[in-house]
């Protein structure tokens, strides 16, 4: 088990298996990026934006989205201030990671999302897509970036570990 890409389940027995299809959340007050991934190839894409009003929608559309891509793991970004500090959409993050926990039964860690979006957004630039064009990719651009962060991670971790063991 990588120590820093653990579950944040109730129930402790699920765990992340790194292996099959992850999808990945960026969520937001009033829409929720997502994005897909297979632990395999370990490359994140953006996938779709979900711009349901209330939490009964969201859950629907998700619960589809998990129906479609059967995933193994849910990545879900944590959106801490630049020092690293929780504020109001940290611990709202973190319920919406927690209603997923309790509907879907599937493992789910939450990543770091210090500067996705801004990430997200300097990608989308690059592309020539500028402005308010932005608007429609930018959250599911986040997502990707989110699930990038974490496949980059078990990359990163596995590497310190084969080496830890060679030496």
């Amino acid at each position: 088990m990588l120590k820093s890409l653990q579950a944040i389940n109730n129930d402790k027995t699920i765990q992340p298996t790194f292996a099959g299809t992850v999808l990945g959340f960026d969520f937001g007050l009033k829409r929720i990026g997502v994005a897909s991934g297979e632990h395999m190839l370990g490359i994140a894409h953006p996938l779709t934006t979900l711009n349901a009003e209330s939490n009964d929608d969201r859950f629907n559309l998700i619960a589809n989205l998990i129906k479609e891509w059967k995933p193994t793991t849910l990545i879900v970004g944590l959106p801490l201030s630049l020092d690293g500090q929780e504020n109001e959409v940290t611990l709202l993050s973190k319920k919406f990671a927690r209603r997923m926990d309790g509907r879907f039964n599937l493992p789910i860690i939450m990543i770091d999302e210090r500067f996705s979006s801004a990430e997200a957004s300097q990608s989308l630039s690059e592309s020539g897509i500028k402005g308010r064009k932005q608007k429609p990719m930018l959250d599911q651009m986040a997502a990707q970036v989110i699930l990038q962060s974490y496949f980059d991670t078990i990359t990163h971790e596995m590497s310190k570990r084969q080496h830890h063991e060679s030496s």
